[in-house]
């Protein structure tokens, strides 16, 4: 049998939507054959949170790790996408209850969000789908060491205070955000989720891809 791949990570240029506030990516040519240079050189600026990316302690810790250190045991494995495209407002505990939790050590949220990526909406979606923080507490006490969802944040917008990050990063858990799951089934896979290796950084963009099982 031939195992499929979802590329699940978002195709990142200068529509893509990025959190209010954070840098806006710049992208262009800083040596073109064009203009007569021997090679194209791309010029990159952009913030550590910008498509697909994973969090690291550091980024709501002052003494917390880098993304280079996070676990390539953790970033690679077996991996179940929960559907929750019905969950109108935030993933709350009472939705993952229904949820089946067996075997799961990595969980990938596919909500309404995905329908963002799907259409190619360059708007900022403010009432985009989050984990409530009661379901950060729920994940922990189900050993679920990596964590994804398909928008730019676990944590719902205008949050005054960050529980939901707080928690899963205080507890070593990996987060993943801006993923696309709008073409996967919900199910079981094996994820490879591999940010870019930043010295001290507090994330970092990421390649994330699902491959089927058989």
């Amino acid at each position: 049998t031939i195992m499929k791949i979802y590329d699940i990570s978002v195709l990142v240029s200068h529509g893509t939507p990025t959190w209010p506030g954070d840098p806006k990516l710049k992208m262009n040519l800083a040596s073109s054959i064009a203009r007569g240079d021997g090679a194209n050189v791309t010029h990159l600026d952009m913030g550590a949170h910008t498509g697909t990316h994973m969090d690291a302690p550091f980024h709501f810790d002052a003494n917390g790790t880098g993304i280079e250190q996070l676990s390539l045991e953790t970033l690679m494995g077996p991996c179940r996408v929960f559907d929750l495209t019905d969950v109108t407002g935030n993933i709350t505990a009472a939705a993952l209850e229904k949820c089946d939790w067996r075997g799961v050590t990595r969980a990938l949220f596919k909500t309404r969000n995905s329908r963002h990526w799907a259409k190619d909406d360059h708007e900022f979606d403010k009432g985009f789908t989050a984990l409530a923080a009661d379901s950060a507490a729920h994940l922990i006490e189900k050993g679920v060491e990596l964590v994804g969802i398909d928008y730019l944040s676990v944590e719902a917008f205008g949050s005054k205070n960050h529980p939901v990050h707080e928690i899963l990063l205080g507890m070593s858990v990996v987060i993943v955000e801006g993923l696309n799951l709008s073409e996967v089934p919900a199910g079981d896979y094996e994820l490879i989720a591999l940010p870019v290796k930043l010295k001290g950084a507090d994330g970092a963009p990421a390649r994330v891809v699902l491959r089927t099982l058989k």
